[in-house]
Order: C-alpha cells, then sequence, then structure tokens
C-alpha cells in the first residue's frame, strides 16, 4: 500500500513539476513540444504493449484482453466526444498558439481526463506483479509533465498569474492520485477485475496515443525529430521493463 501512495503521488505531482518552466517563458516552441510529446508517447506505448497487455493476458485470456482494452478506448472516446479539450494551432510559425478561452472547463476535463490514468496505476499496484506498478506509474509520470506544461501555457496565455496556473496544473495531477487509490482498492477488493483493468488502462493509453499525442507531433513539419523521439521514449521503457520487470 505505501508502495502505491509514493508511486501514485509522484506520478501525479509530476504534472505540477512539468508545469514549472512557465516562470521562465509563456511560450514554447513546436519543435520542443513536439519532441517531448513523442517521447512519452513512445513510453506509453511500451507500457500499455510490453507491460499491460502481456500481463493481462497472463492473469486471464484473450477474450478479457481484447474486452478490456475495447472498454478502455471506447470510455476515452466518450470522454473525448462530450468534454472540452485545449488543442494546439497546427502553424509552422515556431510558437505554440492554444485555443479555447474556457479555462474553467479546461482544469475541469484536464481532471476527469487523469481519472483513467490513475485508475491504471492503482490497477497496477493491485495486480502484485513485481515492479508492474512502477513502471505504470512511472511511464504516466513522464507523460504527465509535458501535459501540465500545455495546462499553464494555455492558463497563463488567458491573462492568469504563473503560479495560479501551476497551483490548477497541481490540482488537476491530485485528481490522478486519488483515482490511483480508488482503483487499487476496488481491484483489491475484486481480484477478478484486474486483468480487465490493467487490460483496460492499455486501451485507454494507447487511445491518447493515437489520437491526440502521434497526430500532435505531426502537424509542424518536425515529423523526423518526433519519430526520433518516439523510438527513443519506446526503448527507454522497454529497457525498464526488461531491467526491472
Amino acid at each position: 500500500m505505501n508502495e502505491m501512495m509514493i508511486g501514485g503521488f509522484l506520478s501525479a505531482v509530476s504534472t505540477g513539476i512539468g508545469a514549472l518552466p512557465v516562470l521562465l517563458f509563456k511560450k514554447l516552441s513546436h519543435r520542443h513540444m513536439d519532441i517531448l510529446l513523442a517521447l512519452t508517447a513512445g513510453i506509453m506505448v511500451a507500457a500499455s504493449v510490453y507491460g499491460l497487455m502481456p500481463t493481462a493476458l497472463k492473469l486471464s485470456n484473450l477474450f478479457v484482453l481484447c474486452c478490456g482494452v475495447l472498454l478502455g478506448v471506447a470510455s476515452l472516446s466518450v470522454l473525448e466526444e462530450y468534454l472540452p479539450h485545449v488543442d494546439i494551432e497546427h502553424s509552422k510559425s515556431g510558437v505554440i498558439h492554444l485555443l479555447d478561452s474556457k479555462s474553467f472547463l479546461l482544469v475541469v476535463a484536464m481532471s476527469l481526463h487523469n481519472l483513467p490514468e490513475g485508475l491504471s496505476i492503482g490497477v497496477s499496484y493491485a495486480s502484485q506483479v513485481e515492479g508492474l506498478g512502477n513502471v505504470v506509474a512511472l511511464s504516466i509520470g513522464l507523460q504527465n509533465a509535458p501535459e501540465g506544461l500545455l495546462i499553464a501555457l494555455f492558463l497563463t496565455n488567458q491573462g492568469l498569474r504563473r503560479l495560479t496556473a501551476i497551483g490548477l496544473a497541481v490540482f488537476t495531477g491530485s485528481i490522478e492520485w486519488f483515482a490511483c487509490i480508488l482503483g487499487s482498492h476496488l481491484t483489491s477488493s475484486f481480484s477478478k477485475l484486474i486483468p480487465y483493468g490493467l487490460a483496460f488502462a492499455a486501451g485507454a493509453m494507447l487511445f491518447i496515443v493515437y489520437k491526440e499525442l502521434i497526430p500532435e507531433t505531426h502537424g509542424h513539419g518536425h515529423e523526423k525529430a518526433a519519430t526520433f523521439s518516439f523510438i527513443v521514449g519506446l526503448l527507454m521503457m522497454v529497457c525498464l521493463l526488461v531491467w526491472f520487470g
């Protein structure tokens, strides 16, 4: 339980840590943001395909794996359909311009967006598979850092003070920690849900990667750099899985 609490907390707080650079600048070049997003995309793909899915299959069967993955994809698809989210304007000017002026809705949307991520961390720890919880917490934490930066950049561009923007980024990340605790308790009480939860987490992460991260990294003319960054992120996580799995 203590390991889960610490891992979930560190993953959640990385959203706030990622927002800290907003104290130094208000804008970030598309090239640097594409590289960061592609790196986290590679990390999440490796965590899903080489960590979560094989473990779910080991604990259950192919039917459970497919059902869980499809349920994860469907759930995030519904969330995206009905919740507002921030898009980044595709231009080659080298500067990010964030769209949508509804700061409150953004904070609510990002908080709810973190729910499945937190649940996946809690489920991974509850599975009792050695090292899996730490790997999933690390992969999602690395993904949370650029997400926190995007949130802070958006809010400062809307006129909020930088410390306020960082505080709101931390708040959205805290939701993930509570979801982590909830996911751990639910699967600990209902052990048969663990493989479904792992597969659900894999599907949710793959949806985020393919629907949000990869398209975003290929719209500004930095596709090659983003591709290499994706491969590096994937190999980093595979190495972690081999070394600590």
